[in-house]
């Protein structure tokens, strides 16, 4: 058995700006409320090898792995895959963006294995990355439209408003 996960939603914003702004690894920690840091570690032409952080969970453990990522901008298309594995036998991602109506669909569509001593086999994994998903889904929607809104094409970092308690 293996893993699979296939999540969409709907940004109303041009494909250009959804695919830039979501495609700019150094803003990721901005973007996902899930990871904390990015590190490039090679870049050639549209691949990336990267390290990704994620912030600390329940337990204070960071969670990091190096990933590869190749950008197709003309088709454009994601592939990605860890290359430090950690918990899984393989994990390979697959992001599309599609112009519909007046916004950008944005697609991803993850495979994967477990490894026998992984915290969560298949089933659990699955259940886990749908649920974060569409969480992550919904915040990077909401920040790119807001870029959007005023006509960038770079993430609005959300700056404190005085008197006013900053969510996390």
């Amino acid at each position: 058995m293996s893993g699979h996960t296939d999540n969409s939603i709907f940004i109303d914003a041009d494909i250009d700006t959804v695919w830039s702004i979501t495609n700019d690894l150094p803003s990721w920690p901005d973007l996902f409320t899930e990871y904390a840091s990015v590190e490039i570690l090679e870049a050639t032409g549209n691949t990336f090898k990267f390290r990704l952080t994620m912030r600390p969970d329940e337990n204070g453990t960071a969670w990091s792995w190096v990933s590869e990522r190749t950008l197709d901008p003309v088709a454009h298309e994601v592939r990605a895959y860890r290359i430090e594995t950690g918990p899984f036998e393989y994990m390979h991602i697959h992001w599309t963006y599609a112009a519909e109506a007046t916004g950008t669909r944005m697609r991803w569509v993850q495979d994967f294995h477990m490894r026998p001593a992984a915290p969560l086999d298949d089933a659990g994994m699955t259940a886990r990355i749908n649920t974060n998903t569409a969480r992550e889904m919904a915040v990077i929607r909401d920040k790119v439209e807001r870029a959007a809104a005023v006509g960038s094409t770079v993430l609005i970092v959300d700056a404190p408003v005085a008197g006013v308690p900053e969510q996390v």
